[in-house]
């Protein structure tokens, strides 16, 4: 069911955007229906330019987790908005967020903010090049790390549906730099790293992959990734761009209890405004210019409207920790029902979780993979229709926020009866 006012908004931007929008996934290619075209967001709602309200699972890919329009991070933003959008200049409030994202990630004793998820990852690996003095890196399959030409490889989100494993546009030299293996083959990583040591400057994972849908890692497995990478002197990356205060005020570090050498950072520490960030160990950010050779840079770097918006929203999750305990709880109580009443896999960590059309625990790419896509399209669009929006497309991860409660997760758990 596509309202005429969504045909009608798609078919105005396909004129002017490429492919009718700015990010792949939005244009409901998998769903083989046009976009929702949304006016506005309230708490855990959408609401559409066709005037339908949307319980929404999506949460803008998971920044949003005090909801939409949270009445501090509004406050917030305005306030700095009414002083000056972007100065170019250092400003106090980079120090007040940095000293904020230590707090929660010990591991992290340097801080660079950058504007992106993808421009944290490039910038990470570039320093991770230009300390160890390597030039290979090696990804896991169905890891997403942004649209750097380097991981485009194997990689999940968006770029799972295509008919190859990189995009068009990236160089075979580049991509000889990369090595992929498959997320949870401890065999396989280590045979990697044994064949490939000498040249590695770093291992970047997303400890709990968030871009082929939710795949735990297997106990240990995490555990290896340290222990392997510290033997031969190679630098251990975390994309926490997903996983970042979704379980927690920290991460999946924090968890799992691991500390990998640089850490990346998004979505949430921007509360909603477009920001990224990189950290780590001292000795490997002071090679960071102006203090070191490898060379980083952005105008709109530690912009005081995303700084307000990340102070507001780390700060309301650090003082309010019971919040992760309800939100959590949500997920797991989701969880539980759903495999109650459904054959499907249901996957989960945190505040986030996952649906596969697969009766097969999905435990990497390959098996997010072998999933009935089609089958989980027909499930999104029925969601849709019933005023439950999900990711539209397979290999995605959902989300809660603060405003979920059980109820929310109950009209998934009904309609999961009719699948």
């Amino acid at each position: 069911m596509t309202s005429s006012v969504n045909r009608r908004l798609f078919a105005t931007a396909r004129a002017v955007l490429a492919g009718g929008v700015n990010s792949p996934v939005r244009s409901f290619k998998a769903l083989g229906r046009p976009p929702v075209f949304i006016a506005r967001g309230s708490g855990k709602y959408l609401f559409g330019e066709d005037g339908r309200r949307y319980l929404d699972f999506c949460l803008s890919w998971g920044p949003l987790i005090l909801g939409h329009a949270h009445p501090t991070v509004v406050a917030a933003v305005t306030a700095a908005a009414k002083r000056g959008m972007t100065f170019g200049t250092c400003i106090k409030a980079e120090a007040e967020l940095a000293s904020l994202v230590q707090k929660a990630f010990p591991s992290i004793q340097r801080v660079r903010f950058v504007s992106s998820g993808t421009e944290a990852v490039m910038s990470a690996l570039r320093l991770a090049r230009g300390f160890t003095g390597k030039s290979m890196i090696l990804k896991f399959d169905g890891c997403y790390h942004g649209h750097v030409d380097a991981l485009l490889v194997n990689a999940g989100s968006g770029v799972a549906g295509l008919a190859r494993s990189s995009s068009a546009g990236v160089p075979l030299d580049v991509v000889r730099h990369t090595v992929s293996v498959p997320f949870n083959d401890a065999r396989a990583f280590s045979r990697a790293v044994k064949r490939h040591a000498r040249s590695l400057a770093a291992v970047i994972v997303e400890p709990v992959p968030g871009n082929m849908g939710v795949v735990l890692p297997e106990p240990g497995f995490l555990d290896l990734l340290r222990v392997e990478t510290k033997r031969h002197g190679i630098l251990l990356v975390f994309d926490e761009v997903i996983t970042g205060f979704r379980s927690c005020f920290g991460g999946a570090q924090t968890v799992f209890g691991i500390e990998p050498d640089l850490t990346v950072l998004g979505k949430i520490i921007g509360g909603g405004m477009p920001v990224g960030a990189f950290g780590g160990r001292k000795d490997i950010m002071d090679r960071l210019a102006p203090e070191g050779d490898v060379y980083q840079a952005g105008t709109l770097s530690g912009n005081p409207l995303a700084m307000a918006a990340g102070i507001a929203t780390l700060t309301w999750l650090e003082h309010t920790p019971q919040a992760y305990a309800r939100m959590n709880d949500v997920v797991a109580w989701l969880a539980d029902q759903w495999r109650a009443v459904s054959p499907w896999t249901i996957n989960r960590w945190g505040s986030m979780f996952s649906v596969f059309a697969a009766r097969e625990p999905v435990t990497d790419y390959a098996a997010a993979r072998a999933q009935d896509s089609k089958v989980l399209a027909r499930f999104i669009c029925a969601a849709l229709d019933k005023g439950i929006y999900l990711p539209p497309a397979p290999c995605e991860t959902a989300f809660v926020s603060t405003r979920h409660t059980r109820a929310d997760a109950r009209q998934l758990i009904a309609l999961s009866r009719s699948q």
